[in-house]
């Protein structure tokens, strides 16, 4: 399978994991998984701990609920790459 494939697969099993009870159950006054800062539930972003583009996958283990600054600053890095460069 191409990487674009696999990519495309994999975000398609993130729209799947995002409509499951499992990140709904999750959202439930829920805070960013960096900031530790509450989120509202409409203002929750899934974000990819490992991310598609360096080869994550869309698996309960390797996403979790983030504000979208946090999201947004991490960009394509992993958890690990953006807490030890910052911002």
């Amino acid at each position: 399978m191409s990487e674009e494939a696999e990519k495309r697969r994999q975000k398609e099993a993130a729209k799947e994991l995002r409509a499951s009870r499992w990140w709904q159950n999750l959202l439930q006054g829920t805070k960013c998984y960096y900031c530790q800062k509450e989120i509202k539930h409409l203002a929750v972003t899934m974000d990819h701990i490992v991310p598609l583009a360096q080869g994550g996958k869309s698996t309960r283990g390797n996403v979790v609920p983030a504000c979208k600054d946090c999201n947004n600053k991490k960009k394509d890095r992993t958890a690990v790459d953006w807490q030890i460069e910052g911002d």
